[in-house]
């Protein structure tokens, strides 16, 4: 055999022996006692790690809670007329400054001054008829001093015709006094003291008695004292400490704090779920003016406490409010009301109580049921 060739065998067989090794080997390694790396763990891991859990707290109510309330006037009153007519004059326009029983305006109303003359004229003749039958029966009288002269059925006769016309003659005066009082109506005074802030007529215009829901003829308003009404929601309504004076400040009005009492309150729930509660103010200067909105501190009484959870455990929906609380493992869905917000966490109503467990970063993804570790 020649070199050449044994030498090319001899390399044929090392590069096979060399490939055998390394196949070995690697078999070796696959076949041997070590397991594949279990991932589960580290997923449950990571997967309860995105949960951050938090603890619902109590702690004393703030002293005082911000609520909005808006200026209304004092006295308010839509002027309708009471009676159909045309307007006739006008004295005052939006802005005027009035006082109580000062003319605002005259209507005109021709058939009434017919019905007047028609009523008039019918109490006119309705006395001359009771005087008629006064004479008559003062006759018969006299004449009935004399046994037999007068028969007692005629006496009688001229008495009820005598009272029938005296009525008579009342009922016609009366419609006299009312057609009259009807008449006062074409006049318009004012009922307080006051500003006019709207004028709806011309004159000219045709106007009748209306409905709250009509367009009045003049808006008066009495803005030299003024209601700041704040709405207090149902869960505050017995917190509220009324000997307190409350604190207020005007939103255009930046800077300027004001303080007065707690005037009255409503007693009672609104469509809103709230009480009303009124503050005077006085207006000495003119500045306030009505609708202004104002931002009210409303003191609270002492000791009263408040549950309290991380502002992002709130989720919120168009249908609910809700919390997310980790019980036995697993999320549970409570509904709940909110209260005062601040920075960090928010006051909160429903069915949870100190140092239960909540999901302090909740959204709308978890679901009730879902498994919390």
């Amino acid at each position: 055999m020649k070199p050449q060739n044994l030498n090319h065998q001899l390399y044929k067989m090392k590069t096979k022996i060399i490939l055998f090794s390394l196949v070995a080997s690697l078999f070796a390694a696959c076949s041997g006692n070590q397991k594949p790396v279990d991932l589960t763990d580290g997923a449950k891991t990571s997967q309860s790690k995105k949960y951050h859990i938090g603890n619902v707290t109590e702690k004393a109510l703030s002293s005082s809670a911000r609520l909005p309330g808006q200026l209304k006037a004092f006295n308010e009153v839509n002027i309708f007329p009471k009676v159909n007519g045309f307007v006739k004059q006008l004295f005052v326009d939006r802005g005027s400054i009035v006082k109580k029983g000062q003319l605002l305006m005259t209507l005109e109303a021709p058939e009434m001054e017919s019905q007047l003359q028609a009523a008039t004229s019918r109490y006119l003749q309705a006395q001359e008829n009771a005087q008629a039958s006064k004479e008559k029966y003062t006759r018969l009288k006299q004449a009935a001093a004399e046994p037999g002269s007068v028969s007692p059925l005629d006496l009688d006769n001229a008495t009820a015709k005598m009272r029938a016309d005296n009525a008579m003659a009342q009922s016609e005066k009366s419609n006299v006094q009312s057609v009259k009082t009807m008449q006062g109506y074409l006049s318009i005074y004012a009922p307080f003291d006051g500003m006019i802030v709207q004028r709806n007529v011309s004159p000219g215009a045709l106007v009748a008695p209306g409905k709250s829901t009509d367009q009045p003829m003049l808006i008066l308003q009495d803005i030299s004292k003024m209601r700041l009404v704040v709405e207090i929601p149902e869960d505050y309504v017995d917190k509220v400490d009324l000997k307190q004076p409350v604190s207020f400040t005007f939103n255009a009005m930046p800077g300027d704090e004001h303080s007065a009492r707690i005037s009255r309150s409503a007693n009672a729930l609104g469509s809103m779920r709230s009480e009303a509660i009124e503050i005077d103010v006085m207006n000495k200067n003119g500045n306030l003016k009505p609708g202004m909105y104002a931002e009210v501190r409303i003191p609270m009484l002492s000791g009263a406490k408040s549950l309290l959870v991380p502002n992002g455990a709130i989720v919120r929906s168009t249908e609910r409010e809700y919390v997310i609380a980790v019980r036995d493992g697993k999320a549970t869905l409570i509904d709940i009301k909110e209260g005062l917000m601040g920075k960090d966490s928010t006051e909160v109503f429903g069915p949870l109580s100190p140092r239960d467990r909540i999901i302090s970063t909740a959204n709308d993804e978890i679901k009730d049921g879902t498994i919390i570790n």
